[in-house]
């Protein structure tokens, strides 16, 4: 059985593996623009070419230029280095030099109970990539690709025990698709995410029209800005260069509009925000990680991560707990340990995934469950790889439900390749 008889809503992507996928990558960015456009044709994604009668409920929002890029002229890995001091708002955009970089949000989504029908939950990620493409870092040529800009989009449907999701690939230019230097200015086509404001007060806004579902939603801070690791720069292994720089948004307050199974929903949550670029940021020994990110009930936020190794075993671990009002504490390796409990089988890839943790840190041991076990996304029309990530409840040591997030596991598929 195909994944789109499995689920009508989802056309299957394009199936690279990791060499056929790097050949394509390296081809694409020597090519010079074909026929006057300016982005790679985007026939891998399963939504909808602007235009189209879903992508026009969704106005793009408009592109600006970019300034003179005002990152040093470095090679990435010295852009990763601890003691550089995040600035805001300019740290909220591109970092361009560095091979890799992301903006990923995470949340749940409550409708308004109506009458009798309680209200009803929804998980949603989007996460937009960049990616510096080295093959053609010598070119002349203003139609060289110097940079691949990626997305993914899910929704997590309980009350149908489904995941829908789409994903996006481009070649950045034009405007058309584009990272901002300056701050947080996604454009990939019709998909957006842009955040206006004073550094210490965002809104974020996002908008991503797909054939199965849509989001236009409108994020507000309401806390400050979380640094991870040692004020931003986050180890991810035994060697310094195993690192980057990242910050988060938990306690974003969520609200907007939900497209779904035909009629649009008014939806209010939570949400968390992670931004995150380097240059090295997997050891060679690892093939994939375990990350959560939870916003508590109380206000407090808790990060975990670990780096595994193909048997399984933890190679490096890290994250961090603050609660309301208080300095974050970080967590360092080995303070956290991640422990499998429940697991979980993919019918499509195979692969066994822990839909319930155990994790113990210097805060407190917590237990993650997963809402849904089948919140498998294959990204392998994009980014190259399937991994698990899904909306999360939160307990505590006696089992009481203290929060809710998302869990993500990659690598079980496959090693990850970053």
């Amino acid at each position: 059985m195909s994944a789109s008889d499995r689920n009508p809503r989802m056309t299957p992507p394009m199936r690279l593996d990791g060499p056929t996928r790097r050949r394509w990558l390296q081809q694409a960015a020597s090519l010079p623009l074909l026929i006057g456009l300016p982005a790679l044709d985007e026939a891998q994604s399963a939504s909808p070419a602007p235009g189209s009668a879903t992508a026009a409920s969704a106005p793009p929002v408009a592109p600006q230029a970019s300034a003179t890029p005002p990152h040093p002229t470095a090679s990435g890995q010295n852009l990763i280095q601890p003691g550089r001091v995040l600035r805001f708002p300019l740290d909220h955009g591109a970092h361009p030099d560095t091979r890799t970089e992301w903006w990923y949000l995470t949340g749940s989504l409550q409708t308004e109970p109506s009458g009798a029908s309680p209200a009803a939950t929804y998980g949603f990620q989007i996460t937009f990539f960049r990616s510096r493409v080295d093959v053609a870092a010598r070119s002349a040529s203003r139609f060289a690709v110097r940079q691949l800009i990626f997305a993914h989009a899910a929704v997590t449907d309980l009350q149908r025990g489904e995941l829908l999701h789409d994903q996006r690939i481009a070649r950045a230019g034009w405007g058309l698709v584009d990272a901002s230097e300056n701050d947080t200015r996604l454009t990939l086509r019709d998909w957006q995410l842009q955040r206006t404001g004073p550094a210490e007060r965002s809104v974020y806004r996002s908008r991503i029209p797909t054939r199965a579902f849509g989001l236009d939603l409108t994020f507000t801070q309401t806390q400050p800005v979380l640094l991870q690791g040692q004020a931003g720069f986050s180890r991810k292994g035994p060697d310094l260069s195993q690192a980057s720089h990242y910050y988060s948004h938990p306690h974003l307050a969520v609200q907007g509009g939900l497209r779904l199974h035909g009629q649009t929903l008014t939806v209010r949550g939570h949400a968390w925000l992670d931004h995150e670029w380097s240059e090295a940021l997997m050891h060679p020994e690892a093939v994939g990680w375990d990350w959560i990110g939870m916003n508590l009930h109380d206000g407090s936020a808790l990060t975990a991560f670990r780096l595994r190794r193909r048997d399984g075993s933890t190679l490096w671990t890290g994250g961090s707990w603050r609660a309301p009002g208080q300095a974050a504490r970080i967590f360092s390796h080995p303070e956290v340990r991640f422990t499998p409990g429940r697991t979980w089988q993919s019918p499509a890839s195979g692969a066994r995934y822990p839909v319930e943790w155990t994790v113990d840190t210097t805060a407190g041991r917590f237990q993650v469950r997963a809402r849904l076990d089948a919140q498998e996304l294959d990204s392998r029309g994009s980014t190259g790889s399937i991994y698990w990530e899904g909306l999360s409840e939160l307990r505590n040591a006696e089992g009481t439900v203290v929060g809710s997030g998302y869990l993500e596991m990659t690598g079980y598929a496959g090693a990850l390749a970053l």
